[in-house]
């Protein structure tokens, strides 16, 4: 694409109302909390004392305007996509041939976990890199987070009914003829389903982790386990990695896909209860050595959770795992592999499976899985560090990751950004 091509939006800076703001504190002052006597070590869940301090530090410490102003150092933009609301920050591309490039976060994300490779990606010569490299970076909320919301009338919105929106979005709505994709958690999936259904209009996609897209499908989708029992005979440490893996994930799932709408009348009136259910993950997911801090500093964890909050999306947000249950995803076509885009991965050591512990392990685990036939890989690559949220962990891996990528299947293109419809 050509970069001095008028882009065809005008941009909208976010800003929240001073109610909304007023309101958050009223209810914070409010906050009922419960005995969390013997929790000291974590096991019961989140511990009250470290939740209190972040509470207070939000009450009285949090400046929310001064991260909104951080935010809006960036275009952002709100459209309709076939009846959709959809919002996403744009940094156009410095270089001689951006390449558009969407980038889907997944839950408990907002997109402001792309903001630390939004810059290195869209201009690499800013940063050391060679300038060929460049994309035009698009970074959506997904329908029903952030400031994506509300969704009222798509009760219904998963992964694969994004994918769809986004493909609109980059084709019709912003006129690009090609383009390239990058997604994580249940951003991956709806990457995974645009390299499935999508393959011929784009350069190829990156992912993390590279599950099957059939993912969320079947009557027990929710147990992580799939019903098995643990076997017998694992070695101590491959058994200890087990079950704190299904530690780690299983209460989110079952939560989600059988009562998301129980779990939201709590979550999207309380700020502390909203704040606890997702710190949990941003604590138990990331590789942080014990202490959240060490990924996300306090006023982090409050910028993702204020994101959430003011935009009421947590309930629209979790809903996401029943509906991808609810409306499984089926094929577009019944050719190999399943998702044809040629397809790069990234593996972080914080979410080795049971029993490996070294990078050459965790690519060899995969590719002998049941999934590696479903994606046409040509780069994939496992890192010892690193945890679930790799672009805001691991930034520079990830943007190294992703541009090897895309030099291996990006199609140069003279047309550019076609007339919109």
């Amino acid at each position: 694409m050509a970069g001095t091509a008028r882009f065809p939006l005008d941009p909208a800076p976010l800003h929240v109302p001073d109610a909304v703001l007023n309101d958050l504190k009223a209810r914070l002052r409010l906050t009922r909390w419960p005995d969390d006597s013997g929790n000291d070590d974590g096991y019961y869940g989140v511990r009250r004392g470290y939740l209190q301090e972040l509470a207070d530090h939000w009450l009285h410490r949090y400046d929310w305007r001064k991260a909104e102003a951080a935010i809006n150092a960036y275009e952002h933009y709100q459209v309709s996509v076939r009846g959709v609301p959809v919002h996403f920050m744009r940094r156009p591309g410095v270089g001689p041939a951006p390449t558009p490039l969407i980038l889907t976060h997944g839950w408990p994300w907002t997109f402001w976990h792309w903001s630390k490779v939004v810059d290195p990606l869209a201009d690499p010569a800013a940063f050391g890199g060679d300038p060929a490299d460049a994309f035009d970076v698009i970074v959506p909320s997904l329908p029903g987070f952030g400031f994506s919301a509300p969704l009222p009338d798509h009760p219904d919105m998963n992964f694969w009914k994004v994918a769809d929106l986004w493909h609109t979005l980059m084709t019709d709505t912003l006129g690009y003829e090609k383009y390239a994709a990058g997604g994580c958690d249940v951003g991956a999936l709806v990457t995974g389903q645009l390299g499935h259904k999508y393959a011929d209009e784009l350069h190829g996609i990156h992912i993390g982790s590279g599950q099957k897209l059939t993912f969320f499908n079947g009557d027990r989708a929710w147990d992580l386990s799939g019903g098995r029992p643990i076997p017998e005979g694992l070695p101590e440490p491959a058994h200890r990695q087990l079950v704190s893996l299904e530690r780690r994930f299983a209460v989110h799932l079952a939560a989600h896909m059988l009562a998301p709408s129980t779990l939201s009348y709590g979550l999207s009136d309380s700020p502390v209860g909203l704040l606890a259910w997702i710190l949990e993950r941003w604590d138990k997911w990331s590789e942080n050595h014990g202490d959240v801090e060490n990924v996300f500093s306090k006023d982090d964890l409050l910028t993702h959770a204020m994101i959430f909050w003011v935009n009421n999306a947590i309930g629209t947000s979790i809903r996401y795992y029943a509906n991808a249950n609810r409306y499984p995803w089926t094929p577009s076509h019944d050719r190999r592999p399943t998702v044809e885009a040629p397809t790069g991965i990234t593996f972080v050591g914080h979410e080795n499976p049971p029993g490996v512990t070294t990078s050459e392990q965790r690519i060899q685990s995969w590719l002998s899985s049941d999934r590696a036939d479903w994606y046409h890989h040509i780069n994939l690559t496992a890192h010892e560090r690193g945890g679930h949220f790799i672009p805001w962990e691991i930034p520079d891996a990830w943007v190294d990751d992703l541009r090897r990528t895309f030099r291996e299947c990006r199609v140069p293109s003279n047309a550019g950004r076609r007339p919109r419809r």
